[in-house]
């Protein structure tokens, strides 16, 4: 099954989420709070998980993921999202050989999901997970003795299955496809059943 870290980086919440403006208004950040605070609560359960590190430079994100248990750094490159990975990634390994890097707006991942597509992805030297959309990558993987490569942005699902990474789509891996940019992909994941804290936040802002 392997032994894995995940690496999830979360951005300034004045910055994060923009589009999610649309449904929660002045209480953005705070969706996008407590959409990574459910992602890597979950995250940290299965049991092949040693650690999750945050890669954040947002003191607040830093408190809340720090007290459920995340191990968190800053963003030390400050030069976008892959070099930030790569630098939680270099921290992971010395907890756990297999590491993989989880976007942090996935409010309805369920820890039994992930676990068993950590199984799957441990068979492969490189793995990948696309966003239901298909164009998006939610989760990338890299085992034991081969490097980690992440490939976030434009078309990513198509460039870490070109680079040899093996996609881990499956219906029944749809709470970990599940991510949230928008309005419409927070109704739908609230449809899925969300985490504790964007479920509150969630009925108080009277969206679902």
């Amino acid at each position: 099954m392997g032994c894995w870290a995940l690496v999830v980086p979360v951005k300034p919440l004045a910055l994060a989420k923009s589009r999610l403006a649309e449904v929660a208004g002045e209480r953005r950040a705070d969706l996008a709070l407590a959409m990574a605070a459910d992602t890597v609560e979950a995250a940290l359960r299965p049991e092949p998980v040693a650690t999750v590190v945050a890669v954040t430079d947002d003191d607040r994100a830093a408190k809340l993921l720090g007290d459920l248990g995340a191990l968190v750094v800053a963003d030390e490159p400050d030069a976008g999202l892959n070099p930030a990975l790569r630098h939680g990634a270099a921290i992971a390994r010395e907890h756990a050989p297999d590491v993989g890097a989880l976007s942090a707006d996935l409010p309805a991942l369920r820890p039994g999901v992930l676990e068993a597509v950590l199984d799957a992805a441990s068979a492969h030297p490189h793995a990948f997970v696309p966003d239901l959309a298909g164009s998006g990558t939610t989760l990338y993987t890299a085992t034991a003795g081969h490097a980690f490569e992440p490939r976030f942005g434009v078309d990513s699902a198509a460039r870490h299955s070109e680079s040899g990474g093996v996609s881990l789509a499956s219906a029944a891996a749809a709470p970990l496809r599940r991510d949230v940019d928008t309005g419409a992909d927070l109704l739908a994941a609230v449809a899925l059943g969300v985490g504790p804290r964007t479920r509150t936040l969630v009925r108080e802002l009277g969206i679902a």
